[in-house]
């Protein structure tokens, strides 16, 4: 642990904290949707590992009174995000086809392996940002919110986007890092080390529920 890292984790108040889930979706860790992307065994362990990680770091937001925010994909099945389609097809008029993620009503828009409780914020969005054409950004704000945890699928995309956008914003940001994946080690570590550099401190489940705990100190010196 470096003095400036000790600072970062002291100087977030506890009780101001939440949690952003982003994306934890069947079209992004279910493994029988995932055969489109060609994940290899790794990467599907890793999903999976993010996935369980997730979970628990839910719960234990939930024991401390930590605000979780759901952040979700929503893709209309007669609203197609051209420029998404032009990027992945080279045709800017494609229509939504079987393989869409997140299509509205369909079993790949269900959340995968965690479920907000009834009264838990949803946020619906289009794109690859929680804060983008929704309104997160003022219920943040108006729910007091200092400081985000962000974790989810995929690290290099939807979490990228999401922690950057919340950081612009003015929140401080902990990627947790074993709760997020990509569907390649090398795509992950190389989005984690970004984010480290311009947006996040990179934290794991255990730090991070640490500081929800008001023992920043306490486990700075276990990790050090």
């Amino acid at each position: 642990m470096t003095a400036l890292r000790d600072r970062q984790l002291a100087a977030l108040v506890p009780e101001a904290g939440a949690l952003i889930v982003v994306d934890v979706q069947r079209s992004f860790g279910d493994p029988a949707l995932l055969a489109p992307y060609g994940l290899d065994a790794a990467a599907e362990a890793a999903v999976a590992a993010a996935v369980t990680r997730c979970a628990a770091l839910v719960d234990g937001a939930r024991r401390r009174g930590v605000p979780v925010y759901w952040v979700e994909l929503g893709t209309p099945a007669d609203e197609p995000w051209r420029a998404s389609a032009w990027l992945r097809t080279g045709n800017l008029d494609a229509p939504v086809g079987p393989e869409e993620p997140c299509v509205l009503g369909s079993r790949g828009a269900e959340w995968y392996g965690v479920t907000p409780l009834t009264g838990e914020p949803r946020i619906v969005k289009r794109g690859y940002s929680g804060f983008v054409g929704t309104d997160l950004a003022e219920r943040l704000a108006a729910d007091g919110i200092e400081w985000v945890a962000v974790a989810g699928l995929t690290t290099e995309c939807c979490v990228a986007a999401t922690a950057t956008d919340a950081f612009q914003l003015g929140w401080p940001v902990l990627l947790v890092d074993d709760a997020t994946a990509a569907y390649a080690g090398d795509i992950h570590r190389a989005a984690v080390a970004s984010l480290a550099l311009n947006v996040a401190v990179v934290a794991d489940t255990a730090q991070v529920e640490g500081v929800w705990a008001g023992r920043a100190a306490l486990v700075a010196e276990v990790i050090a």
